[in-house]
């Protein structure tokens, strides 16, 4: 019915950019809206419609296959498609209970909602980047928006503190970030990325390409929250109001594997700049990091009490699952990897949304508040504890379906079995090991007995939000392909180059 001529019409030479302009034209005049109107939930309305009209004209150019370019930085094709999809349901979901939960600021909301489309707008242009400068433009785009969004909270001085750390800890990531971009682009002469991996490719291993690559890792590893770069994460997921926690848990941190995913995957496997530089010790580099990254994310989170930083704790092993694909280095493990942190967007948005619900009804973030929180909100419960059996792998969730993908990709290779069985089996012994905590908050709201049974009633928003990935979760478990045939196109597209 839709075809890609609507967006060409409508946009012309700047269709490959088309779902990024509405969401920076609803960026800019949001603040207008809400001093118009001085109402949030008009405000949050106009917000969802535009990331909606935004999502609807990304996926009328990824179904009808569209491709295009915008002045040699810009490249829209299916990986772009994709993982713009990806930020745009992160966005959906954050503007729809940005209203109704009690953590968010009150009087600069109109800005709230601003600072939230530009930081959609930054990641959806690293999707699209083909070049070192937009890449660096859009991750900081996307990471100072951030920064500022943390600090909005109601009445928290932990939400100041987090701010604080984040923005001190996101400039040492900026600044080694762009001491490896700088140390590429001596090394290369340019700043595009393809041209980048055809003018290594014939060249020799040289130190200051190999410090680019570290320093480059040490600063997209931050964003990420990779250890030994990880620190910040409980911090600022704890005291940032929980709808943004969600957003960062789920989209910012996904803004660093596209970044690794461009610049590593493109340079070292798409453009065949192989043997000379070292590719096999950058693979074992990305699984050493994975598997210490898994393993102190669930092991540090088994000793926490606070369910913040507990989902905390399990994004980072999540970030070690994800950067499986970054060892493996091959289609399907990428293909994998994008499958993946789709399904993470359902199973920890839910569990954020579940959070941020809750306290807005005036329950704490202590494990021990859950408890019999069954007989008291059972729609809740039951959702919360599909969002945690599903990140730990539970049959016919899409965290079961996402990690036999990731997983399998690091066994085998064109039915070849690969040197990472040994990474794959760390996180499959992982995974068991996260089930222990998720298991802590499931037995306090269905087992253990609360102070009292006063039904709760939670916002309409949120309870839609939250039943929104309740149905992906369980769709992408039993029907998969309806998201891994367009990853498969994006991984495609991607080492095509």
């Amino acid at each position: 019915m839709f075809d890609s001529s609507i967006v060409t019409t409508l946009f012309g030479e700047f269709s490959p950019l088309a779902p990024m302009i509405v969401l920076l034209i609803g960026s800019l005049v949001m603040p207008a809206v809400y001093f118009a109107t001085k109402n949030r939930n008009v405000v949050a309305a106009v917000t969802v419609a535009v990331v909606a009209f935004s999502m609807f004209l990304n996926v009328v150019m990824m179904v009808d296959g569209y491709q295009g370019e915008y002045a040699g930085v810009f490249v829209y094709d299916a990986f772009a498609g994709i993982m713009i999809l990806l930020f745009q349901v992160v966005a959906f979901l954050t503007a729809l209970v940005s209203a109704a939960s009690s953590e968010t600021t009150r009087l600069h909301y109109g800005a709230f909602n601003s600072l939230l489309l530009a930081a959609a707008v930054g990641m959806m242009f690293v999707a699209t980047a083909n070049d070192l400068i937009t890449i660096f433009l859009g991750v900081e785009l996307a990471s100072i928006t951030s920064y500022v969004l943390v600090a909005m909270k109601r009445k928290d001085p932990r939400a100041a503190e987090a701010a604080v750390k984040y923005v001190i800890i996101g400039g040492l990531s900026t600044a080694l970030t762009l001491y490896g971009l700088s140390m590429l682009y001596g090394v290369a002469g340019t700043t595009n990325i393809p041209e980048i991996a055809a003018a290594l490719s014939t060249q020799e291993f040289s130190w200051a390409f190999g410090i680019a690559l570290i320093t480059m890792l040490a600063g997209y590893g931050f964003k990420i929250a990779a250890v030994p770069f990880h620190m910040w994460a409980p911090d600022v997921y704890e005291g940032a109001a929980t709808p943004v926690t969600m957003f960062l848990g789920t989209g910012s941190k996904k803004v660093g594997f596209v970044a690794f995913i461009k610049i590593f995957l493109v340079i070292f496997v798409a453009a065949s700049a192989t043997a000379s530089f070292a590719t096999v010790e950058m693979q074992y580099i990305f699984a050493i990091v994975a598997a210490i990254t898994m393993t102190v994310g669930n092991v540090v989170a088994i000793a926490q009490n606070n369910i913040k930083r507990m989902l905390a704790y399990s994004s980072i092993a999540q970030a070690g699952y994800l950067l499986i694909m970054m060892a493996v280095m091959s289609e399907y493990a990428l293909a994998s990897g994008l499958f993946y942190m789709f399904a993470h967007v359902f199973m920890k948005g839910g569990a954020f949304l579940v959070v941020g619900a809750l306290i807005t009804v005036g329950i704490g973030e202590k494990i021990s508040d859950y408890q019999g929180l069954l007989k008291r909100a059972p729609f809740i419960a039951v959702a919360m504890m599909l969002f945690l059996f599903a990140l730990a792998g539970m049959p016919f969730t899409a965290g079961l379906t996402g990690k036999f993908f990731l997983f399998s990709s690091a066994i085998y290779d064109n039915g070849v079995m690969t040197q990472w069985i040994w990474l794959a089996f760390i996180a499959i012994l992982n995974s068991a090991i996260s089930l222990f905590y998720y298991s802590r908050v499931v037995k306090a709201m269905f087992i253990e007995k609360g102070d009292t049974l006063e039904r709760i009633k939670v916002p309409k928003t949120f309870t839609a939000a939250i039943l929104i990935c309740v149905v992906f979760v369980i769709l992408l478990g039993v029907y998969p392909q309806l998201i891994m045939n367009f990853c498969v196109d994006a991984a495609s597209a991607l080492f095509g180059l």
